[in-house]
């Protein structure tokens, strides 16, 4: 893993080459939510090359003053306000180096991206530039996207990041896998999950590797079950289309919560090398047992079908739960919750680590008691819920909280987690980016549910979904709106 330093910040630039991105798909939403202010956050912190020019890649005929005047709205809306003091100069040098080439790309039909990037690769130190090219367009369009960089001489040499989902199934993951594997060595493939990125994902294995007490008590000898539960409160009004084709289980729990899970059971990678940490991880996904359809919850909240894309008859699935259990000495019999869906009464990104009870104890020990718990939403925070006895004259136990918050660690200076993965792929560091193996995997792991989905059960707008979901767990309850 890599770091972001400040001797960067200070000199307003990396020493990298100088560097050509192409961000298909610019004109999108995910380009304007997440990937531009991303790429706006680099700049101002002085983390892109020193020589660099971002080319902005779509269907439509734009020039690229009307392409800047695109992005300077975007930025207003969603990141950082270009017209504010403090960001006046980072904003004129990053305007300065947009770029916009428009009539599609494909193998037939190139648009005019080979004429906006020859003038642009001239300019950046010809043959020399770097070429990294950002696919965030909608995954259909990703095997002709790629074999387009091929018949176009775009791909030699090139990096190439891949949004989510890489797949829909197990039979579309292996097509578009073979499609890129025929243009692109793995080496130049990115496939980016923003969750692997976030601060306290990072420090699920940092925590454990750099400290005895916590790492030896990581296992089944001290730790009773595992919850990964990522709740919304979002409705899914503007991603209509999108969401019908999909749901939550194969946008949520195949895509990031699978991973997730792999960082918290991975066993200690022999090197941090990205490769290693990438082996370390996709060998427990590899352990991950096929998910039975049995320990797997689908609901669709009420009113869904009103929604207007969606089609009145869908049975598509807005909430999904499942148990699932890995195969290896370390988890055995340890359960692992995980629980996604929209329109639910609270949101949250948690990670929660249940520690058993003492096998020996005078004590009448709480049922709440011993929590690790990883919260990755902002900039995250990691909390430990400890039995300790009530302050008074008696022998009371209670429970109660240590807290760390990563946003006031002294010295600390996050990214957010698009700035921070696109930081990694300017130094060509894959360590939190998925394999084709592991995601191979995955696809094993859940590919019964796919075959056997289970029965889609109703659910209230502003509830915590179906019933069945808390019978899963039970005797426990879901931490998050317990």
């Amino acid at each position: 893993m890599t770091s972001a330093g400040g001797s960067a910040q200070q000199s307003g630039h990396r020493s990298e080459p100088p560097t050509v991105f192409v961000l298909f798909g610019a004109t999108g939403d995910l380009a304007k939510r997440m990937v531009l202010p991303a790429f706006f956050s680099l700049a101002q912190q002085g983390l892109l090359p020193e020589n660099y020019l971002l080319v902005g890649n779509g269907r439509g005929d734009v020039s690229h003053e009307d392409f800047k005047g695109h992005v300077h709205d975007v930025l207003s809306e969603f990141g950082a306000d270009p017209e504010a003091a403090e960001n006046a100069a980072a904003w004129a040098d990053f305007s300065s180096r947009l770029r916009f080439a428009g009539g599609g790309f494909d193998s037939d039909d190139p648009g005019s991206l080979l004429d906006v990037l020859a003038e642009a690769r001239e300019q950046e130190g010809g043959d020399r530039a770097q070429m990294i090219h950002y696919f965030a367009v909608p995954p259909v369009a990703f095997a002709e996207n790629t074999r387009a960089l091929g018949q176009h001489g775009l791909a030699k040499g090139a990096r190439v990041v891949y949004e989510k989902p890489f797949g829909v199934s197990p039979e579309t993951f292996r097509t578009l896998n073979d499609t890129v594997h025929e243009v692109l060595d793995e080496s130049q493939v990115f496939r980016i999950d923003h969750f692997l990125g976030k601060e306290a994902t990072q420090n699920l294995h940092v925590l454990r590797f750099a400290n005895s007490l916590i790492g030896d008590a990581w296992s089944s000898t001290h730790v009773r079950a595992v919850q990964i539960d990522v709740p919304e409160t979002l409705d899914i009004a503007d991603r209509a289309k999108f969401y019908d084709a999909t749901g939550a289980f194969l946008d949520m729990i195949v895509t990031h919560l699978l991973q997730v899970a792999a960082e918290v059971a991975m066993d200690t990678p022999a090197s941090l090398s990205a490769d290693d940490l990438q082996s370390a991880r996709e060998a427990v996904i590899s352990q991950f047992r096929p998910l039975d359809p049995a320990e797997v919850v689908f609901g669709q909240f009420d009113g869904y079908r009103d929604v207007e894309g969606i089609d009145p008859g869908s049975d598509q699935d807005t909430f999904a739960a499942c148990r699932l259990w890995i195969d290896n000495d370390r988890w055995r019999g340890v359960p692992f919750y995980l629980r996604t869906g929209k329109r639910l009464a609270g949101g949250a990104q948690q990670v929660s680590l249940l520690l058993r009870e003492p096998e020996r104890t005078p004590f009448d020990v709480p049922a709440d008691h011993g929590v690790l718990t990883f919260d990755l939403k902002g900039k995250g925070g990691i909390d430990l819920s400890l039995v300790i006895k009530e302050p008074g004259t008696g022998l009371e136990l209670t429970t109660s909280t240590a807290a760390i918050q990563l946003a006031e660690v002294e010295g600390g200076d996050a990214l957010e987690p698009y700035a921070r993965l696109i930081n990694d792929v300017l130094q060509g560091d894959r360590s939190l980016f998925t394999r084709s193996d592991g995601l191979a995997a995955a696809w094993a792991v859940v590919e019964p549910v796919l075959q056997a989905p289970p029965a889609i059960q109703p659910y209230a707008p502003g509830s915590w979904g179906p019933q069945a979901a808390a019978d899963l767990i039970a005797p426990d309850t879901w931490l998050v709106g317990q």
